[in-house]
């Protein structure tokens, strides 16, 4: 038999103990917002796959933590690097590409601080196609008969999509210096398709399926590089170095802004009112479309991020031979703050 103090039962004062210690703890590891409020300014690449920051901007979660976020956007991740470099931004939203490495390698001093968004799981829009063509008169059968013919990948060599197709040609057992890589735009493959002018491309949405449905291509292969990161958030030397508590916070809002964009959420009217203002893209594109993936811990992979820097530097696209420290990319203190003041 229980024992009670005037009414009171021993496991309810026990219940009362412990959620008063579960409050404490919980206070302990939440982040106050910075008072006064922190100015902080970002180049950003106006896509989706940076969506967290547009929604944790358009519903306070900055305000929340005391940051006052300036959206600056800009033509190319390029642009972004130098203002990173130059410390007259704090944050850009860009693609990892071969200049960064090459950067990184000789002491640039900015730092991967959170993920954008990651390739699906499965069924991934971005896809390996070969020339309907080739494929039907068993020319082509698998990535191994792509041997010596012209492939097309947008961003040219050390590009994000020049990566993805040393994923698809690696299934085949090539590298990109047994085929032909032409460097042409997105929007200008399905013309080079139609005019037989390639042979195969690695394409994304909605090229690919624009390619494929006009009977011109089939798929090679898909899903090349599950859960990969080939955006990311990087923070400019200032921020990371001398102000780690703005950064702790920006991350924090970022991690909080996932969690309000999974499943049916994704397509909510708040977010999609935040998509729409820091995008190109239409109401009826983003509904049409295959929900892009953040994930709700924020963590960095860095195991991905390992492949790209490896592959890149062995088909020679960077300025040099040796493995790079990826602590000289990557920082994950405020990932791993952002997960703790959230009990995750």
């Amino acid at each position: 038999m229980v024992n009670k103090i005037k009414g009171f039962s021993w496991a309810a004062v026990f219940a009362l103990v412990g959620l008063a210690t579960g409050a404490v703890q919980a206070q302990d590891t939440a982040m106050a917002p910075l008072d006064p409020p922190q100015d902080v300014k970002v180049a950003y690449v106006p896509i989706m796959k940076f969506a967290t920051m547009y929604v944790a901007e358009e519903r306070g979660l900055f305000d929340k933590y005391g940051l006052n976020v300036d959206l600056e956007r800009v033509k190319s991740g390029t642009e972004a690097i130098a203002f990173l470099t130059q410390g007259t931004v704090d944050v850009g939203g860009i693609a990892i590409v071969t200049s960064l490495w090459s950067g990184w390698n000789k002491g640039l001093d900015i730092r991967i601080i959170a993920p954008g968004a990651l390739e699906p799981m499965e069924n991934s829009p971005t896809k390996l196609v070969v020339r309907k063509a080739l494929l039907d008169d068993g020319t082509v059968k698998s990535a191994a008969d792509l041997a010596g013919r012209r492939v097309a990948v947008a961003g040219g060599p050390g590009s994000g999509g020049e990566y993805l197709l040393a994923k698809g040609l690696e299934r085949g057992g090539l590298t990109i210096r047994d085929v032909e890589p032409m460097n042409i735009a997105n929007p200008d493959m399905p013309l080079a398709f139609e005019n037989g002018s390639v042979d195969a491309a690695i394409a994304g949405s909605p090229y690919a399926d624009q390619i494929i449905g006009a009977g011109h291509a089939a798929v090679l292969e898909s899903d090349l590089t599950p859960g990969l990161m080939t955006v990311a958030f990087v923070g400019s030397g200032k921020l990371v170095n001398d102000r780690p508590e703005v950064a702790e916070r920006f991350v924090l809002a970022l991690t909080e802004a996932a969690a309000l964009m999974q499943g049916d959420d994704y397509l909510a009217s708040e977010n999609l009112a935040a998509y729409l203002t820091y995008t190109n893209s239409t109401e009826e594109a983003l509904r049409a479309g295959s929900p892009v993936i953040y994930d709700t811990e924020m963590k960095i992979p860095v195991n991905g991020l390992a492949d790209i820097e490896k592959t890149h530097r062995e088909n020679g696209r960077t300025e040099y031979t040796d493995p790079l420290d990826l602590s000289n990319a990557v920082d994950e203190r405020f990932t791993e703050a952002a997960r703790k003041a959230l009990g995750l």
